[in-house]
């Protein structure tokens, strides 16, 4: 008997999971092959427009952004993201709400039937599912963040109506390449033939640039095109080549750089806005209602805590330029804890100066970088300041026992890390 025949739409969503994590050898393998032959198998071919979010950080904020406008607008909305940090339903959105387990389900049974013997990744089969699920669920609009690159990806199997690239820095390096030109053209992988393009990088990479111009895409670039001017207040100014919006609310989601994502967001509106009209009162409602946890997520109440998943260098120079802008803090902890797989010295070298204690621990994950050479990555920057615990978990509660009132705790350096506080949460 075959797993199709024994894991049906009534089988509960962790088994799907567990199933999913057991199908395919590796959990990354690059290639469209073997997704488009399912996926045609499976006639998923959307009828509605399709944004296609690519970038090294900042596409998860672009996606919840671009999805709470267009809710607002009016417009049914899937969104497909990823990682999550708690639920996998958290990846698969309707209108921003998460998905059902039934409604996922049938989504995984629809293509564990179709697959046949073609073995996918746990991405790959979590991938077509959405897109089934949003068109069983017939959504007006889809909004599909990539996983890892672009040209190669599986989002990618979904020609982009419109692609977003949010910004383009070196993360994955063993699959992506060692140089932003060659980052930058695999994630212009996902440009379509004439279809629009916006790009929130403000020095796109000539890759980029250049296969935007061989396909005649309609480009716009943050600083060239489009951007954003900080006003007084939580105010701030859209400017465009055709438009100029000055009185926006300040994104709901804080850090400097959400300004820019917002930007983005609106220029690729304004690009499709004969397929999907979103007026200035529904940009105003999306900037004011959006939430996306985990994205230098400040905690209300005291001590101040911030929840941020940022895990390459580039994230973390965001996070160093936004915990300047935080107001004094009298003694300021880092929970702090990375996968095997990244630059960790590209990460602490932007935040050494940032946090007096650093609390480490190992993340309960097979890629996890050992505590040991977490400590030894963190001496070699000439921090002293270090405390090991047996897990994130327990760094999060020994630093919530420590900090007072005036003081700030900052998780960061994984999804993983981050989940693991959630998880445990604030008294």
């Amino acid at each position: 008997m075959t797993a199709s025949t024994l894991l049906t739409e009534h089988t509960p969503l962790a088994t799907w999971l567990s199933h999913l994590e057991s199908l395919h050898g590796q959990a990354i393998e690059l290639g469209l092959d073997r997704v488009q032959q399912v996926k045609q198998r499976l006639q998923l071919t959307p009828t509605c427009p399709v944004f296609v979010v690519a970038g090294t950080n900042g596409k998860g904020s672009i996606c919840a952004l671009l999805s709470t406008m267009l809710r607002a607008a009016g417009f049914r909305v899937g969104t497909y993201t990823s990682p999550h940090l708690l639920r996998y339903n958290e990846r698969v959105r309707i209108d921003m709400e998460e998905a059902s387990d039934t409604a996922i389900c049938a989504g995984l049974a629809a293509v564990e039937q179709a697959r046949g013997d073609i073995s996918l990744t746990y991405f790959e089969f979590g991938t077509l599912a959405a897109v089934a699920c949003f068109m069983q669920a017939e959504v007006d609009v889809m909004v599909l963040e990539v996983g890892l690159g672009g040209r190669l990806d599986a989002v990618n199997v979904f020609d982009a109506d419109c692609a977003i690239i949010s910004s383009i820095d070196l993360d994955h390096q063993d699959w992506l390449g060692d140089t932003r030109e060659l980052i930058g053209r695999e994630k212009a992988g996902v440009f379509r033939q004439a279809k629009p393009v916006v790009c929130a990088d403000p020095e796109p990479p000539q890759s980029l640039l250049d296969h935007a111009h061989a396909l005649a895409c309609p480009l716009r670039v943050l600083g060239r095109d489009f951007g954003g001017q900080r006003g007084e207040g939580q105010q701030w100014l859209f400017w465009s080549n055709e438009n100029r919006r000055g009185g926006l609310p300040v994104p709901a989601l804080r850090g400097n750089y959400q300004i820019h994502n917002a930007s983005a967001v609106i220029a690729a509106l304004e690009l499709m806005h004969d397929k999907l009209p979103v007026s200035m009162g529904a940009i105003r409602r999306g900037l004011v209602e959006v939430e996306w946890p985990g994205r230098f997520q400040v905690l209300p109440g005291r001590p101040v805590v911030v929840w941020d998943v940022g895990h390459n260098p580039h994230a973390a120079r965001g996070l160093a330029a936004n915990l300047t802008q935080l107001s004094f803090a009298q003694h300021r902890y880092a929970v702090f804890s990375v996968l095997a797989d990244k630059d960790i010295d590209g990460v602490i070298a932007p935040l050494k100066d940032q946090f007096d204690t650093w609390l480490i621990a190992p993340i309960d994950h097979p890629r996890a970088l050992p505590v040991a050479a977490i400590a030894e990555a963190l001496q070699n920057h000439g921090i002293s300041a270090i405390e090991t615990l047996p897990s994130v978990a327990e760094a999060w509660q020994l630093a919530l026992s420590r900090a007072d009132e005036n003081d700030r705790i900052v998780v960061f350096g994984s999804f993983f890390t981050v989940a693991a506080a959630v998880q445990v949460g604030r008294p």
